[in-house]
């Protein structure tokens, strides 16, 4: 079982140093569909691995074309602490079927978006 979430995370590196995803459109639903784990099990995980510089090797990459800003990565960074803890403590009291469907709204939106767009 452990070899099939190191190619969990491999496949999701690959999709995240190619384009940019990684994290919440593949692990959450794969540690959800494929290894049993409650929607708020696989976000917490997703996010406890995040706490390592995982991408450092990608970041630095793009960094080294030109394609980081590092004042926007900040300042998102700065968000994204703060609205993680408040998304959170809102996700660990919410079911999981109701947050399951937020979820999947959430992509599909994306997704739409990413398809109509210019």
């Amino acid at each position: 079982m452990s070899l099939l979430y190191v190619v969990l995370g491999l496949l999701a590196g690959i999709l995240s140093g190619l384009i940019g995803i990684g994290g919440g459109v593949m692990i959450v639903p794969s540690l959800i569909f494929w290894f049993g784990f409650s929607q708020q099990e696989a976000q917490g995980t997703t996010l406890g691995l995040l706490v390592p510089p995982i991408g450092i090797l990608a970041a630095w990459t793009y960094y080294q074309q030109g394609y980081v800003n590092l004042r926007v990565a900040a300042l998102i960074c700065l968000g994204f602490v703060l609205g993680g803890l408040l998304g959170a403590k809102v996700a660990v009291v919410l079911p999981s079927e109701i947050l399951e469907k937020i979820f999947g709204v959430a992509l599909l939106l994306i997704a739409l978006k990413m398809i109509f767009s210019n």
